[in-house]
């Protein structure tokens, strides 16, 4: 496994990161975001309102969003606009894999628009846009494959 950096273009697909979806991520991310609605950290209360266990809630996605996309364009990306909708909820034991791809470039502004997707067991958790600059004209990509016997 390596890390390579490369040009983007419109069209690259960003690596995909995957993110296991804990109890702790989820109560603590509720915490971080001052949302104390108990279906977001109480397990028999969510039950109560009809769900199968805790959630997490849209603001520690939106987090998560965020760092994939400043984790692919490096230090230097900043955050101009995030775009997200909620789907399938993310349930403690699941796994959300984040990916990406950028639909627009302008080389010379240094901004992009990614098209973000963020999928469970049970579908897409989060789908939108995000809208960044970054100074570099970069992306950060890791290689897999096989190792070298």
């Amino acid at each position: 496994m390596g890390v390579e950096t490369t040009r983007p273009g419109v069209g690259t697909e960003l690596p995909a990161l995957e993110i296991p979806i804990t109890r702790t991520l989820i109560v603590a991310g509720a915490i971080a975001s001052r949302d104390y609605q108990d279906v977001h950290h109480d397990a028999e209360l969510a039950r109560h309102r009809g769900s199968p266990d805790i959630f997490m809630n849209i603001l520690t996605t939106n987090g998560l969003v965020g760092r994939y996309i400043t984790d692919c364009f490096g230090p230097t990306a900043v955050l101009r606009k995030v775009a997200i909708r909620l789907g399938a909820p993310n349930y403690p034991g699941d796994t959300m894999v984040l990916t990406g791809r950028i639909e627009e470039l302008d080389d010379e502004t240094g901004t992009a628009t990614v098209r973000v997707v963020g999928a469970n067991g049970i579908g897409n958790h989060v789908t939108g846009t995000v809208t960044l600059t970054f100074a570099e004209a970069t992306v950060t990509v890791t290689l897999t494959g096989e190792a070298d016997s």
